[in-house]
């Protein structure tokens, strides 16, 4: 990374600015000492590395990437051009902590985060192709592939440094950072399974979503194996109205499901307001012949999302924790290894999920009374 001549120091104190000169000049060595020490590049020794690093913290030197960016054809700056509605961009806290996490990788190098929400996939891909043109970022983090994702081939194409959160990509035109979920479903499927539930139903987001496909895939084959007596499906579109409607629904049919595990801690939430409405007001009379009774005639529920939401909630939900930041910090840094050069290994898998009890599993199936 190269480094700009001058450098300042917070602009409110007036300061002057310090320079690799001024550095050099305190230390009586070169200036190019004084940048291979700071870059960490071989040919200083490690005590002239010591001596300019402390120099560096004695005088307040910071390097000014505007120039460091123009000597080095570096922009500093990766691109984040999620597409998803705004209401799931503001609701999503898995999302705020992972862009958390990206910054504080980012942060220490001297890189910002350019972020640009998209309505659409083609208003994604026009983005990458306008940044691309303008060379005005120096890599991009993709999420939510797709089936089909025509993202990855086209950032190979533009020659644009990206990662993929998620995955892997099929044809490896990324490198990707997974988080291990692999066997999620299937210890949700367990625990639920030996609290004596046999009905169960999946409320899920896009169709069109990798890890929506591969949970849906884990889900049935649970089901064929343990010889579950039903299984209901349905995808939301993550519409928070949309999964309380169907989750009503289901539990007016005939055999209702007794369990039911949701996407997201926002579709959790608001299908267990929506039924607490229906249970406290009499509203509700199962398939069965029977009026649910709140709390005791609840269904189990299950997010495959944590966050607050799932610990406030009454009762509070049984979720899913990931670490949403130490995940995005992981995967920015992989960015940054991508965008200098190195060689990394395609697909990586990190942050086995954890499966957090709460008191809406906390109880065998009864009979609703």
């Amino acid at each position: 990374m190269g480094l700009a001549r001058g450098a300042s120091s917070p602009a409110s104190t007036g300061a002057q600015r310090v320079s690799l000169k001024d550095i050099a000049d305190e230390l009586g060595i070169s200036q190019t000492a004084v940048s291979f020490a700071i870059n960490d590049r071989p040919g200083v020794s490690a005590e002239t590395r010591r001596r300019v690093k402390e120099a560096v913290a004695k005088l307040g030197w910071t390097p000014v990437y505007a120039a460091q960016a123009l000597g080095s054809s570096k922009t500093m700056t990766i691109g984040f051009a999620p597409a998803r509605s705004a209401q799931g961009l503001t609701d999503e806290t898995f999302m705020l902590h992972f862009m958390v996490g990206v910054h504080t990788s980012l942060s220490p190098k001297g890189y910002g985060l350019l972020y640009r929400p998209c309505r659409s996939l083609n208003e994604e891909m026009s983005v990458y192709r306008d940044w691309a043109s303008r060379k005005r970022v120096d890599g991009v983090i993709l999420v939510d592939l797709r089936a089909d994702d025509p993202r990855p081939k086209l950032l190979k194409e533009l020659g644009v440094c990206a990662v993929l959160a998620g995955g892997p990509d099929p044809n490896n035109y990324v490198p990707s950072l997974s988080i291990d979920d692999s066997r999620t479903m299937g210890t949700m499927l367990k625990h639920l399974s030996s609290l004596g539930h046999r009905r169960i139903a999946y409320l899920s987001g896009d169709s069109n979503l990798d890890y929506s496909q591969g949970r849906v895939s884990a889900f049935r084959s649970f089901a064929k194996r343990r010889k579950l007596e039903s299984i209901n499906i349905e995808f939301t579109n993550f519409d928070a109205e949309q999964a309380a409607m169907l989750t009503l629904e289901m539990l007016r049919s005939p055999k209702p499901p007794t369990a039911f595990i949701y996407e997201t801690e926002i579709l959790a939430a608001a299908s267990l307001h929506a039924m607490a409405e229906a249970y406290t007001t009499r509203q509700l009379e199962t398939g069965e012949g029977q009026s649910a009774v709140y709390p005791n005639g609840l269904p189990a529920i299950v997010s495959f999302e944590d966050s607050f939401i799932c610990e406030a909630a009454y009762p509070s939900i049984t979720s899913v924790h990931r670490d949403a930041s130490e995940y995005g910090a992981k995967v920015a840094k992989l960015l940054l290894k991508v965008v200098a050069g190195e060689q990394v290994s395609g697909n990586r898998r990190i942050l086995t999920p954890k499966l957090v009890v709460r008191d809406s599993t906390a109880r065998s199936v009864a009979p609703i009374e």
